[in-house]
Protein backbone atom coordinates (compact mmCIF):
# COMPACT_ATOMS: atom_id res chain seq x y z
CA UNK A 1 0.00 0.00 0.00
CA UNK A 2 1.32 3.27 -0.88
CA UNK A 3 0.23 6.44 1.03
CA UNK A 4 -0.04 9.48 -1.28
CA UNK A 5 0.01 12.59 1.03
CA UNK A 6 -1.43 15.76 -0.71
CA UNK A 7 -2.86 13.19 -3.79
CA UNK A 8 -5.40 15.57 -4.27
CA UNK A 9 -3.00 18.34 -5.72
CA UNK A 10 -1.30 19.65 -8.11
CA UNK A 11 1.08 16.69 -8.25
CA UNK A 12 -1.32 13.69 -7.03
CA UNK A 13 -3.81 13.93 -9.42
CA UNK A 14 -0.96 13.13 -12.07
CA UNK A 15 0.48 10.20 -9.95
CA UNK A 16 -2.60 8.81 -8.15
CA UNK A 17 -3.78 7.32 -11.66
CA UNK A 18 -0.18 5.88 -12.52
CA UNK A 19 0.02 3.78 -9.19
CA UNK A 20 -3.20 2.57 -9.80
CA UNK A 21 -2.50 1.54 -13.36
CA UNK A 22 0.02 -0.48 -12.46
CA UNK A 23 -2.35 -2.59 -9.85
CA UNK A 24 -0.71 -0.48 -6.86
CA UNK A 25 -2.79 -0.27 -4.09
CA UNK A 26 -3.29 3.77 -2.89
CA UNK A 27 -4.52 5.51 -0.11
CA UNK A 28 -4.89 9.44 0.24
CA UNK A 29 -5.67 11.69 3.12
CA UNK A 30 -8.22 15.01 2.04
CA UNK A 31 -9.21 17.65 4.40
CA UNK A 32 -12.36 17.91 2.39
CA UNK A 33 -14.33 15.20 1.19
CA UNK A 34 -14.89 17.04 -1.88
CA UNK A 35 -11.18 17.24 -2.69
CA UNK A 36 -11.10 13.71 -2.23
CA UNK A 37 -14.43 13.27 -4.66
CA UNK A 38 -12.30 13.24 -8.36
CA UNK A 39 -10.36 10.45 -6.78
CA UNK A 40 -12.37 8.10 -4.50
CA UNK A 41 -13.76 6.19 -7.12
CA UNK A 42 -10.75 5.41 -9.61
CA UNK A 43 -9.53 1.48 -9.21
CA UNK A 44 -7.64 0.90 -5.85
CA UNK A 45 -7.72 4.26 -4.05
CA UNK A 46 -9.05 4.54 -0.62
CA UNK A 47 -9.79 7.68 0.62
CA UNK A 48 -9.46 8.75 4.26
CA UNK A 49 -10.90 12.52 5.33
CA UNK A 50 -8.81 14.33 8.07
CA UNK A 51 -6.05 16.47 8.30
CA UNK A 52 -2.25 15.18 7.55
CA UNK A 53 -1.06 17.25 10.94
CA UNK A 54 -3.33 15.29 12.82
CA UNK A 55 -1.47 12.89 14.67
CA UNK A 56 -4.34 10.26 14.85
CA UNK A 57 -5.21 10.94 11.02
CA UNK A 58 -1.76 10.32 10.27
CA UNK A 59 -1.49 7.11 12.27
CA UNK A 60 -4.56 5.74 10.86
CA UNK A 61 -3.60 7.01 7.38
CA UNK A 62 -0.18 4.85 7.56
CA UNK A 63 -1.76 1.24 9.01
CA UNK A 64 -0.88 -1.04 6.44
CA UNK A 65 1.65 1.33 4.16
CA UNK A 66 5.10 0.69 2.98
CA UNK A 67 5.45 3.37 1.11
CA UNK A 68 4.63 7.20 1.57
CA UNK A 69 4.92 10.08 -1.01
CA UNK A 70 4.44 13.24 0.62
CA UNK A 71 3.51 16.11 -1.78
CA UNK A 72 1.89 18.05 0.86
CA UNK A 73 2.32 21.91 0.61
CA UNK A 74 0.94 24.68 2.32
CA UNK A 75 2.03 27.50 -0.65
CA UNK A 76 -0.54 27.41 -2.87
CA UNK A 77 -4.30 27.13 -2.92
CA UNK A 78 -7.50 29.40 -1.47
CA UNK A 79 -6.98 27.83 2.01
CA UNK A 80 -3.60 27.41 1.73
CA UNK A 81 -2.13 26.90 5.32
CA UNK A 82 1.50 28.76 5.06
CA UNK A 83 4.63 26.33 4.12
CA UNK A 84 6.15 26.46 7.55
CA UNK A 85 3.12 24.56 9.13
CA UNK A 86 2.65 21.71 5.93
CA UNK A 87 5.83 21.93 4.02
CA UNK A 88 8.06 21.82 7.18
CA UNK A 89 6.04 21.18 10.46
CA UNK A 90 3.10 18.55 8.66
CA UNK A 91 6.48 16.79 6.73
CA UNK A 92 8.65 16.26 9.67
CA UNK A 93 5.60 14.76 12.04
CA UNK A 94 4.56 12.33 9.16
CA UNK A 95 8.05 11.30 8.57
CA UNK A 96 8.67 10.47 12.40
CA UNK A 97 5.62 8.71 12.63
CA UNK A 98 5.90 6.44 9.13
CA UNK A 99 9.17 5.62 10.93
CA UNK A 100 7.02 4.40 14.34
CA UNK A 101 4.71 2.50 11.59
CA UNK A 102 7.61 0.67 10.26
CA UNK A 103 7.02 2.04 6.79
CA UNK A 104 10.13 1.34 4.68
CA UNK A 105 9.98 3.90 2.19
CA UNK A 106 9.34 7.31 1.95
CA UNK A 107 9.64 9.44 -1.23
CA UNK A 108 9.53 13.50 -0.50
CA UNK A 109 8.72 16.21 -2.99
CA UNK A 110 11.05 19.01 -2.14
CA UNK A 111 12.37 22.11 -4.38
CA UNK A 112 14.74 22.77 -6.52
CA UNK A 113 17.45 24.97 -5.05
CA UNK A 114 16.29 24.03 -1.30
CA UNK A 115 18.85 24.96 1.31
CA UNK A 116 19.06 26.39 5.03
CA UNK A 117 19.43 30.11 4.01
CA UNK A 118 17.36 30.17 0.79
CA UNK A 119 15.43 33.52 0.98
CA UNK A 120 12.33 31.58 -0.08
CA UNK A 121 10.29 30.47 3.40
CA UNK A 122 8.92 27.61 1.29
CA UNK A 123 12.50 26.22 0.05
CA UNK A 124 13.94 26.91 3.79
CA UNK A 125 11.50 24.37 4.87
CA UNK A 126 11.59 21.79 2.13
CA UNK A 127 15.16 21.51 3.63
CA UNK A 128 14.16 21.13 7.04
CA UNK A 129 11.85 18.20 6.15
CA UNK A 130 15.16 16.78 3.98
CA UNK A 131 16.82 16.44 6.52
CA UNK A 132 14.50 14.80 8.68
CA UNK A 133 14.35 12.35 6.18
CA UNK A 134 17.81 11.61 5.51
CA UNK A 135 18.64 10.63 9.21
CA UNK A 136 15.22 8.88 9.78
CA UNK A 137 16.55 5.57 9.33
CA UNK A 138 14.51 4.73 6.96
CA UNK A 139 15.15 4.46 2.86
CA UNK A 140 14.19 8.04 1.23
CA UNK A 141 14.27 9.38 -2.15
CA UNK A 142 14.15 13.00 -2.54
CA UNK A 143 12.49 14.68 -5.46
CA UNK A 144 13.30 18.08 -6.32
CA UNK A 145 11.29 19.98 -9.24
CA UNK A 146 11.55 23.43 -10.35
CA UNK A 147 8.26 24.81 -10.14
CA UNK A 148 5.33 23.57 -11.69
CA UNK A 149 3.63 24.82 -15.34
CA UNK A 150 -0.02 23.54 -14.18
CA UNK A 151 0.61 26.09 -11.09
CA UNK A 152 2.19 29.35 -12.77
CA UNK A 153 -0.20 29.00 -16.43
CA UNK A 154 -3.41 28.81 -13.89
CA UNK A 155 -2.47 31.97 -11.82
CA UNK A 156 -1.81 33.92 -14.83
CA UNK A 157 -3.86 32.26 -17.39
CA UNK A 158 -6.84 31.24 -15.70
CA UNK A 159 -8.14 35.28 -15.32
CA UNK A 160 -6.94 35.46 -18.90
CA UNK A 161 -8.80 33.03 -20.14
CA UNK A 162 -12.06 34.26 -17.08
CA UNK A 163 -11.44 38.14 -18.02
CA UNK A 164 -9.32 39.33 -20.54
CA UNK A 165 -6.28 40.68 -18.21
CA UNK A 166 -4.07 39.23 -15.69
CA UNK A 167 -1.69 40.50 -12.98
CA UNK A 168 2.53 40.11 -13.74
CA UNK A 169 3.97 39.48 -10.57
CA UNK A 170 7.21 41.71 -10.44
CA UNK A 171 8.82 42.66 -14.46
CA UNK A 172 7.97 39.53 -15.69
CA UNK A 173 11.02 39.80 -17.21
CA UNK A 174 13.32 37.19 -15.60
CA UNK A 175 13.93 33.46 -16.43
CA UNK A 176 12.79 30.06 -14.58
CA UNK A 177 12.48 26.97 -15.35
CA UNK A 178 9.14 25.42 -15.06
CA UNK A 179 8.77 21.96 -14.77
CA UNK A 180 4.95 19.91 -15.90
CA UNK A 181 3.55 18.06 -12.82
CA UNK A 182 2.80 14.93 -15.04
CA UNK A 183 6.37 14.78 -15.91
CA UNK A 184 7.41 15.02 -12.04
CA UNK A 185 4.70 11.93 -11.79
CA UNK A 186 6.16 9.83 -14.02
CA UNK A 187 9.93 10.15 -11.79
CA UNK A 188 7.72 9.65 -8.53
CA UNK A 189 6.18 6.73 -9.94
CA UNK A 190 10.22 5.57 -10.78
CA UNK A 191 10.91 5.92 -7.82
CA UNK A 192 7.68 3.63 -5.92
CA UNK A 193 9.42 0.78 -7.92
CA UNK A 194 13.36 1.38 -8.59
CA UNK A 195 15.51 0.37 -5.74
CA UNK A 196 18.30 2.48 -7.92
CA UNK A 197 16.84 5.70 -7.16
CA UNK A 198 16.46 5.17 -3.48
CA UNK A 199 18.99 7.31 -0.81
CA UNK A 200 19.52 9.94 -3.87
CA UNK A 201 18.13 13.36 -4.16
CA UNK A 202 16.84 13.68 -7.73
CA UNK A 203 17.31 17.23 -9.05
CA UNK A 204 14.12 17.45 -12.11
CA UNK A 205 13.78 20.68 -14.18
CA UNK A 206 11.73 20.85 -17.21
CA UNK A 207 12.72 21.79 -20.50
CA UNK A 208 12.84 25.58 -20.99
CA UNK A 209 13.56 28.47 -18.59
CA UNK A 210 10.66 31.05 -19.35
CA UNK A 211 9.75 34.43 -18.06
CA UNK A 212 6.22 35.13 -16.47
CA UNK A 213 5.72 37.25 -19.38
CA UNK A 214 6.50 34.13 -21.93
CA UNK A 215 3.73 31.98 -19.87
CA UNK A 216 1.45 35.24 -20.67
CA UNK A 217 2.50 34.80 -23.97
CA UNK A 218 1.52 30.88 -23.97
CA UNK A 219 -1.90 31.34 -23.19
CA UNK A 220 -2.80 34.17 -25.25
CA UNK A 221 -1.81 31.90 -28.38
CA UNK A 222 -4.06 29.29 -27.28
CA UNK A 223 -6.83 31.06 -26.47
CA UNK A 224 -6.41 33.30 -30.15
CA UNK A 225 -6.40 36.49 -27.87
CA UNK A 226 -4.30 39.22 -26.26
CA UNK A 227 -4.86 40.20 -22.72
CA UNK A 228 -4.28 43.22 -20.68
CA UNK A 229 -1.23 42.54 -18.50
CA UNK A 230 -1.14 44.56 -14.71
CA UNK A 231 2.44 44.81 -13.75
CA UNK A 232 3.07 44.42 -9.92
CA UNK A 233 6.60 46.27 -9.89
CA UNK A 234 8.86 45.09 -6.94
CA UNK A 235 8.23 48.15 -4.84
CA UNK A 236 4.59 47.14 -4.67
CA UNK A 237 5.59 43.72 -4.18
CA UNK A 238 7.67 44.82 -1.03
CA UNK A 239 4.97 47.18 0.52
CA UNK A 240 2.22 44.51 -0.21
CA UNK A 241 4.23 41.68 1.45
CA UNK A 242 4.99 43.99 4.18
CA UNK A 243 1.01 45.37 5.14
CA UNK A 244 0.17 41.86 4.52
CA UNK A 245 2.49 40.19 7.03
CA UNK A 246 0.31 40.59 10.49
CA UNK A 247 -2.89 40.21 8.69
CA UNK A 248 -2.09 36.97 6.53
CA UNK A 249 1.14 35.70 6.80
CA UNK A 250 0.54 32.62 4.31
CA UNK A 251 -0.18 35.93 1.47
CA UNK A 252 3.04 37.66 2.49
CA UNK A 253 5.05 34.61 1.81
CA UNK A 254 3.59 34.17 -1.41
CA UNK A 255 3.97 37.91 -2.36
CA UNK A 256 7.85 37.90 -0.63
CA UNK A 257 8.25 34.71 -3.27
CA UNK A 258 7.30 36.57 -5.91
CA UNK A 259 9.62 39.18 -5.50
CA UNK A 260 12.56 36.87 -5.29
CA UNK A 261 11.38 34.81 -8.15
CA UNK A 262 11.68 38.36 -10.07
CA UNK A 263 15.35 38.78 -9.76
CA UNK A 264 17.35 35.34 -8.29
CA UNK A 265 19.03 32.93 -11.28
CA UNK A 266 15.93 30.45 -10.95
CA UNK A 267 17.30 29.47 -14.70
CA UNK A 268 18.34 25.40 -14.97
CA UNK A 269 20.09 23.19 -18.02
CA UNK A 270 16.96 21.27 -17.82
CA UNK A 271 17.58 18.98 -21.03
CA UNK A 272 21.05 18.28 -19.73
CA UNK A 273 19.79 16.89 -16.46
CA UNK A 274 16.32 15.25 -18.00
CA UNK A 275 18.78 13.38 -19.98
CA UNK A 276 19.58 11.00 -17.18
CA UNK A 277 15.52 10.09 -17.06
CA UNK A 278 15.32 9.41 -21.18
CA UNK A 279 11.99 7.58 -20.62
CA UNK A 280 10.01 10.52 -19.23
CA UNK A 281 9.09 12.92 -22.24
CA UNK A 282 10.05 16.55 -21.76
CA UNK A 283 6.35 18.62 -21.44
CA UNK A 284 6.72 21.85 -22.51
CA UNK A 285 5.09 25.17 -21.38
CA UNK A 286 3.14 25.14 -25.30
CA UNK A 287 1.59 21.40 -24.42
CA UNK A 288 0.98 22.54 -20.80
CA UNK A 289 -1.40 25.25 -21.75
CA UNK A 290 -3.07 23.46 -24.75
CA UNK A 291 -3.89 20.87 -22.15
CA UNK A 292 -5.07 23.88 -19.62
CA UNK A 293 -7.17 26.33 -21.89
CA UNK A 294 -7.80 23.87 -24.85
CA UNK A 295 -11.00 23.64 -23.56
CA UNK A 296 -12.05 27.15 -22.90
CA UNK A 297 -11.27 27.86 -26.76
CA UNK A 298 -13.37 24.93 -27.85
CA UNK A 299 -16.58 25.81 -25.40
CA UNK A 300 -16.15 29.73 -26.88
CA UNK A 301 -16.09 27.84 -30.42
CA UNK A 302 -19.43 26.39 -29.96
CA UNK A 303 -21.00 29.63 -28.15
CA UNK A 304 -20.60 31.22 -31.10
Amino acid sequence: MILVAGGTGILGRDLVPRLVARGQGVRIVARHPAMAATDAGIGTVETRIGDIRDTATCAAALEGVDTVVSAITGFGGRDALGTRAVDRDANVRLIEAAGRSGVRHVILLSVHQAAPDHPIELFRDKWVAEEALRGSGMDWTIVRPTAYLERWLDIIGAPLARTGKTRIFGSGRNPINFVSAADVAQVVELATIDPGLRGVAIEFPGPEDLTLDQLADEVESVLGRSGRRQYLSPMMLRVASLVTKVVSPVLSSQIATALVMDARDMTVDGPGIRARYPSIPMTTATDVARRLFGSTVTAEATAR
